[in-house]
């Protein structure tokens, strides 16, 4: 029964990027619309989203809801997504066995199976559904589900330090978030953390007030001028410009990066502790045929001699091409040679090693 239901869910799950940090997000197709939290996307009015069934793409932020910690985000265009059902909070009880999905950590897709600790544990007001079920981080936002495979919370916090103690907004809140914006669908709004009004762009008071409560609240608006990074970040966010590659495609959380070079996938990390920025292209596979292993070890510590500043390396199963620069060393200039230089060579050693030596393509989720 598990399998079946991580199965069915599993191209409905979307995973969220903004510069700050990832998260998850599951699709309702009968709303046509993207649920996560309102921490998950943290003020932006754009946020990338990636799924199994689709490329990494920019998505707007249309609702937002600090109070239930609610964001609905638009859908990606003319992919076929499989329809989730909404359950019945009412019907829970202390007990029963749950699901909770999401990307933890970054990682693609997990599931977490547990159960209820307390159906209706109060926090600020709010019910929440005490479980088990671990929530990490990049883990909020992503559906909390029952036996049936319905959707019955949203996971949304955990506490600190707490073991395996998660807690998720009960649908019935996400029910009527749902009613209260679909009349809007397509409309950026936010609803007032004071009163529960929902603000509209044709109902603000002086673009930053409730009109029910004058409470002061701020809709997920597109800015004049976007934020960039400073620092390295902005430095190698240049150098991707400059070599071609979409910036906000490319980021993949804080100080991250991934961009692709045809077969080749590239992700680039900035670590302000140690004062490095590390690049690994991951290439291919070992092949299976064990008698071609001597001679590709061989070829790789060729290439390494010739190679500047690039190294080819073996992390388990992977293939992977590295390059590593001091932050104080990076200028535009120098990093436009040396990335475009590690993105060429990613795309060819890719080709290269298949040809001639039989790895495989790597296995991705």
């Amino acid at each position: 029964m598990v399998q079946d239901i991580i199965g069915q869910f599993h191209p409905a799950i979307i995973q969220i990027a903004t510069q700050t940090g990832t998260g998850t997000g599951f699709y309702l197709k009968e709303f046509d619309i993207i649920v996560t939290n309102d921490h998950v996307v943290q003020d932006n009015a754009e946020v990338t989203i990636a799924g199994k069934t689709f490329e990494k793409t920019l998505s707007r932020v249309w609702y937002t809801d600090r109070k239930h910690d609610l964001a609905f985000l638009q859908s990606p265009a003319n992919v076929e997504i499989p329809a989730i059902r909404l359950g019945q909070y009412e019907t829970l009880k202390d007990g029963d066995e749950v699901l909770a999905i999401g990307h933890p950590y970054g990682f693609n897709y997990s599931a977490t199976q547990g159960v209820i600790s307390k159906v209706d544990r109060i926090r600020d007001g709010l019910k929440f559904i005490q479980i088990d079920a671990a929530i990490n981080p990049g883990n909020s936002g992503g559906p909390l589900l029952n036996a049936n495979g319905e959707v019955i919370g949203v996971n949304s916090f955990r506490i600190q330090g707490g073991d395996n103690m998660g807690f998720a907004l009960p649908v019935n809140y996400l029910r009527t978030a749902l009613q209260l914006y679909a009349p809007h669908k397509g409309v950026t709004s936010t609803r007032c953390h004071s009163c529960d009004y929902l603000v509209l762009p044709n109902n603000i008071d002086s673009e930053k007030y409730c009109p029910a409560c004058g409470t002061e609240v701020k809709l997920p608006v597109m800015p004049e001028q976007e934020v960039v990074p400073t620092g390295v970040a902005k430095t190698i966010e240049d150098i991707l410009k400059e070599l071609g590659k979409d910036i906000k495609l490319s980021r993949d959380g804080v100080n991250r990066w991934e961009v692709r070079e045809g077969s080749a996938k590239i992700k680039i990390t900035y670590n302000a502790e140690n004062y490095f920025v590390v690049s690994d292209a991951y290439l291919v596979q070992m092949p299976q045929d064990a008698l071609k292993i001597k001679p590709l070890y061989q070829f790789l510590l060729q290439e390494n001699y010739r190679t500047n500043s690039l190294v080819l390396s073996c992390q388990k199963q992977n293939i992977v091409l590295s390059c590593i620069m001091y932050d104080l060393d990076i200028t535009k200039e120098s990093g436009v040679k040396t990335f475009d230089n590690l993105f060429k060579k990613a795309d060819f050693y890719d080709d290269l090693l298949k040809n001639e030596f039989g790895c495989l393509d790597r296995i991705e989720e």
